[in-house]
């Protein structure tokens, strides 16, 4: 499945109102650890079931900040969130990121 950038509120907005579950990795540009976490996810994602996205943190930071606010979860970066029925159903962050968790979570 390929990943889907995501960079405004109205984007984001659109997808957890039409999507009943997905995946979004808010990633680091420059963070090494980020970098890991985001080859996980592209490992992840190569035979996921549910739409997989991604939050450039540098390039989007209002959203970053709406999400951590109106999801009551603490930002970090790198953060993966699994969204269900327009909630946050799990998240977790750094090197706990990992394809087969992903995949436990998502199963």
């Amino acid at each position: 499945m390929t990943i889907e950038v995501i960079q405004d509120k109205q984007t984001f907005e659109q997808v957890v109102n039409e999507k009943e579950a997905f995946i979004l990795l808010k990633h680091s540009l420059t963070c090494p650890v980020s970098t890991f976490a985001h080859h996980q996810y592209k490992q992840f994602t190569d035979g996921a079931d549910v739409p997989c996205y991604i939050l450039h943190v540098q390039e989007a930071r209002d959203l970053s900040n709406h999400i951590a606010a109106e999801y009551d979860v603490q930002h970090e970066s790198p953060q993966a969130l699994y969204f269900k029925n327009g909630q946050v159903v799990w998240h977790d962050s750094h090197g706990a990121i990992t394809a087969d968790q992903l995949k436990e979570v998502t199963a």
